[in-house]
């Protein structure tokens, strides 16, 4: 029997099989290109290998290729059932399985329980981690500091493990533990300094301290090898260009979005396509940019398109957001009305915000957004990535000719943002 590079046991007798499955675990756990291909050859190698079916499966699923990840999870399944696998394994596939079929709770509840016996079960700690993950993303209040607490309850397990630093560093960000964080992730990226997703947490630090320069370049050189096929390639450019924004470099801003994150161009997950390209043009707007009318319009087609139902607070408030500003009366509707999960009430307050702030109500959309300032955390994503919602009511402030207000809220909510922040008019 063969082993991991965490130490578990792998059901195949295969060094090739198991070679291929460690490299496309770590493609999984770095946001590389080529999981899949990994995986696939894993298979190749010994067709009975059920832990490389629920591997494939899970990274086509970050591809957000449905059909093909339920498939490939049926197959690990099949093979579960037939095969003597060992418990880890065994927990691995079911939890997987409740994951990649779309059962978030069940799936969040089962990966903790196996956590418990196999903390080093690095494949199925991930789903639960990052912003977007089974915490990040369970609508409830104080999320952030339930992940910070579950990763602190498994550091002893993982010493100075590249990936597990990656997603504890991020965590440690998210809380406001900076200089904590900082050392985290420093010792990530040593251990593994083409880690996109290390990458990405460390310009989350930079960002979180203000440091607009450091981080630009940081990630501008950083990009330049990274595959662009990589599912954080639009991630990633959304950084670069919210920070070249920022910089006066309006011509490079525009040439990532329009080249990598805008659904017509963009191949990453659409989760990403969505929000990134709803928050850029937002937070452009308020930055003094004229409105793209015409990528509104794509946006809310894209998000009517892939997020037709909504269920998923963080992508909904995105498109909230679109169909407000693109005037798609019909479909905003739809996400206020139809708005599910434990954070349902804040998807709507938002929404019902963003069509006034699209009328030019500016009292009406700070009546709406007053009461979610509070809690917005549980919609999900990064505190980077909210400030969409700091930087709507900051403007609707300025609209108003509340300049005391506003510098109030930008000293008192995001103190690092109170000289760089990126709204005109203050």
């Amino acid at each position: 029997m063969q082993t991991d590079r965490y130490g578990n046991a792998l059901s195949t007798s295969s060094a090739t099989a198991r070679d291929a499955y460690i490299e496309g675990v770590d493609f999984v756990l770095s946001g590389n290109h080529g999981a899949e291909d990994a995986f696939q050859r894993a298979i190749d190698a010994d067709d009975g290998f059920a832990l490389a079916y629920a591997g494939l499966a899970r990274g086509c699923q970050v591809m957000a290729r449905g059909a093909e990840a339920r498939d490939a999870m049926a197959k690990a399944e099949q093979l579960a059932a037939s095969n003597a696998l060992t418990s880890r394994e065994q927990g691995h596939i079911a939890a997987m399985s409740l994951l990649i079929g779309g059962n978030g709770a069940g799936a969040l509840k089962a990966m903790r329980a196996n956590a418990v016996d196999h903390p080093r079960d690095a494949l199925v700690v991930q789903p639960c981690t990052s912003v977007f993950g089974l915490i990040g993303f369970s609508g409830m209040a104080g999320r952030e500091a339930e992940q910070l607490a579950f990763l602190n309850s498994l550091a002893p397990h993982y010493d100075d493990d590249w990936w597990f630093n990656t997603a504890h560093a991020f965590a440690q960000c998210e809380v406001g533990q900076i200089a904590r964080s900082v050392e985290t992730i420093e010792r990530s990226l040593a251990g593994n300094p083409n880690s996109a997703h290390g990458a990405h947490v460390r310009s989350h630090i930079y960002y979180e301290n203000g440091e607009t320069e450091a981080g630009y370049k940081y990630i501008s050189d950083w990009r330049e090898n990274y595959d662009p096929r990589s599912p954080l390639m639009c991630h990633i450019c959304w950084h670069v260009a919210l920070w070249a924004m920022e910089r006066g470099d309006t011509d490079r801003a525009w040439e990532l979005i329009d080249g990598h994150v805008r659904p017509a161009n963009a191949s990453g997950p659409p989760l990403n396509i969505l929000t990134d390209t709803a928050s850029f043009l937002m937070r452009s707007e308020l930055a003094g940019q004229p409105r793209r009318a015409d990528l509104w319009e794509e946006t809310s087609a894209y998000a009517q398109k892939m997020f037709s139902n909504p269920g998923i607070a963080f992508a909904d408030v995105h498109a909230g957001l679109a169909h407000a500003v693109a005037g798609k009366s019909e479909a905003l509707e739809k996400v206020i009305v139809d708005a599910k999960g434990p954070a349902r009430d804040l998807v709507s307050k938002m929404s019902e915000a963003f069509r006034a702030f699209a009328k030019q109500s500016w009292a009406e959309a700070i009546g709406f957004l007053t009461p979610v300032m509070s809690d917005h955390e549980r919609i999900g994503g990064s505190r980077a990535q909210r400030d969409l919602l700091e930087f709507m009511y900051l403007g609707a402030l300025l609209r108003l000719d509340r300049m005391d207000e506003a510098k109030r809220l930008l000293v008192m909510r995001r103190p690092l943002k109170a000289d760089g922040h990126p709204v005109v008019g203050l």
